[in-house]
């Protein structure tokens, strides 16, 4: 199967969906009772869980003299998660590399000025990959973060894009579109302010591609902080029924 094949004369992709529609988004807030705040995402047949501890006392020594929270991310990916068993689900080069693209895109958002001399502890664990890893992860520890009361400057978000036949951009790109198409673009984006907090190419894209292909991307970076915030004020409203606090009148982020 070929690029070429990533879109249908009818205009559908592979899996049914539009090229620029996402896939479907379930998640959840409040997951874990133990952990000071946790979510729960699905984007298509990727699942992931967050959870954050923090913030709390600096654990290294070295790094407790810091004027601004240390931000500690880790990623892993169940034994399951693929279609091939993985023998180190945390610990090797590519769950590192994105335990640091993790971190990155979060302290743009996390105001860690207000809590100096601390630590903040963000765990993620894949529990199905089918593309979009990162993206799920990142639009999951948005909602662990509100859920742990931790201040954000605003949702962050983000999602992938890439282009079929040549020319049609596509959003949201699955597991198996990233194997048989051509490069693709993740891009983690604060769409209230505009600005970007990452951006990764698995491959070059030519120039004149780029504009497109980031548009795109930060389309479905808008289009998924709208399905956020409806979770967030849904679980506010759940919460603060008993005390008769109306999530409603909340600003937009």
């Amino acid at each position: 199967m070929g690029e070429r094949n990533l879109v249908s004369d009818q205009g559908l992709r592979l899996d049914g969906r539009r090229p620029g529609e996402l896939r479907q988004i379930k998640c959840h807030m409040g997951v874990f009772s133990q952990a000071d705040g946790s979510a729960y995402l699905q984007m298509g047949n990727t699942k992931v869980l967050v959870a954050i501890y923090g913030p709390h006392q600096v654990s290294n020594k070295n790094k407790n003299t810091q004027e601004t929270a240390v931000i500690n991310c880790q990623y892993s990916m169940a034994t399951f998660s693929t279609g091939e068993r993985k023998n180190r689900p945390r610990g090797d080069r590519k769950s590192e590399e994105m335990s640091i693209q993790l971190r990155q895109a979060l302290s743009s958002t996390i105001k860690i000025e207000l809590y100096p001399r601390s630590q903040i502890d963000i765990y993620f664990e894949v529990l199905q990959a089918d593309g979009g890893n990162y993206c799920a992860c990142v639009n999951a520890a948005t909602l662990a973060l509100i859920d742990a009361g931790i201040p954000v400057t605003e949702y962050i978000c983000a999602c992938t894009a890439s282009l079929a036949n040549g020319d049609i951009p596509l959003i949201d790109i699955t597991h198996l579109e990233e194997t048989t198409g051509g490069p693709n673009l993740t891009v983690a984006a604060l769409p209230s302010s505009g600005n970007i907090a990452l951006l990764a190419m698995s491959q070059r894209f030519h120039i004149d591609h780029i504009p497109k292909v980031l548009e795109t991307a930060l389309k479905g970076c808008k289009d998924i902080q709208a399905i956020l915030d409806r979770v967030v004020r849904d679980h506010l409203t759940e919460v603060g029924n008993s005390i008769g606090w109306n999530a409603q009148t909340l600003p937009v982020l």
